[in-house]
């Protein structure tokens, strides 16, 4: 199994967008030397004083220059509040700087009114999927360069490397995502930390509908990635203590508070105790939005999640009390899956 890793840069208690950054390059340099096949960043709006990551596209352009291997790329870019242009213009620049090790992430996601207003998003469209089927199809046009001489885009250029252009997948977390993965030929991420629930059938929309893509950069047979919420200790007990911040957390959002990050202590106190470790065993149609466990249980629990669902990668995304743990937990779980370090 491959691992690899979505960071969110959140915010530390009592500092700063500069600290969560620093932050965010020590992990990926971390991810790097671990064995990690790739290291992603997101991009959430309006929620600055918890997480910094706003603009992967300017981060990713400071990890090129912090690293030297690991594939790099976005968790995702939210393609409903840019031009195509603009972002294959992006991407290519980033390719640029670190050829051949680019992924172009593409997602979409609303916020709240005045976010989506302040950047410009179009909230209420005809036939949302269509839009967003159609935008990725023209990112990875301008990538690859391949409108038809006819095309009103035929003589844009993106500046690029002589290496691969950036890798283009289609990320999301229902059916709907997957069918235009599938329809497009493109790899897919389903987000299972979001709707868990919706991963195996998100999957079987993707491989049943799959066709050969009819894209450059595109697939002839179907290719994913799950990314889980998940975090590892020593023990699946400590383990589980951990993971009772992302509990909390989840609960703040469903009470619609911000979801910020309470401490280990605050997070058992608001669940009433200590969260049961995650069981040995989980029916991937059954899977919790956050996981937990020992290098053994963990990779054990992940190995079983890729096999259920078909991939052979398991992206990590965590909600933890801090940077310590979240690169505690890396090292941990790289070790628990066998990961070769550099």
């Amino acid at each position: 199994m491959k691992l690899s890793a979505v960071d969110l840069s959140p915010v530390p208690d009592d500092g700063t967008a500069t600290d969560a950054y620093e932050h965010t390059v020590e992990a990926a340099q971390q991810a790097e030397k671990l064995g990690f096949e790739r290291f992603w960043v997101a991009e959430h709006h309006g929620m600055t004083d918890i997480v910094a990551g706003t603009t992967p596209e300017v981060l990713l352009g400071h990890l090129a220059a912090e690293t030297d291997s690991i594939r790099l790329g976005s968790g995702a870019v939210l393609l409903n509040h840019y031009s195509p242009f603009k972002v294959a213009e992006t991407f290519g620049a980033l390719s640029a700087l670190a050829p051949g090790r680019i992924d172009a992430g593409l997602g979409r996601a609303n916020g709240s009114p005045a976010t989506d207003h302040a950047l410009e998003t179009e909230r209420r469209v005809e036939n949302p999927d269509e839009r967003h089927e159609a935008k990725i199809e023209a990112v990875v046009s301008h990538l690859f360069d391949d409108f038809p001489d006819e095309h009103a885009y035929s003589d844009l250029e993106i500046v690029r490397s002589d290496a691969e252009p950036p890798v283009p997948w289609v990320l999301g977390s229902s059916p709907s995502s997957a069918a235009i993965a599938a329809k497009l030929g493109l790899r897919y991420c389903f987000a299972a930390f979001i709707r868990p629930g919706l991963a195996t059938q998100s999957f079987e929309t993707y491989r049943e509908q799959f066709r050969p893509s009819p894209l450059p950069g595109g697939l002839e047979e179907p290719a994913g990635m799950v990314a889980v919420n998940a975090v590892c200790a020593e023990t699946d007990t400590k383990a589980a203590r951990q993971r009772a911040v992302a509990e909390a957390s989840f609960r703040r959002i469903q009470r619609g508070e911000p979801p910020a990050r309470p401490t280990v202590a605050d997070a058992i106190d608001e669940l009433g105790g200590v969260p049961d470790p995650t069981p040995a065993s989980l029916p991937a149609d059954e899977w919790p939005r956050a996981v937990s466990g020992s290098p053994e249980t963990l990779a054990d629990l992940l190995e079983r999640l890729a096999a259920d669902i078909g991939v052979e990668e398991v992206m990590i995304q965590q909600a933890v009390a801090d940077h310590e743990t979240a690169l505690r937990s890396h090292e941990l779980l790289a070790e628990g899956v066998g990961l070769e370090t550099a």
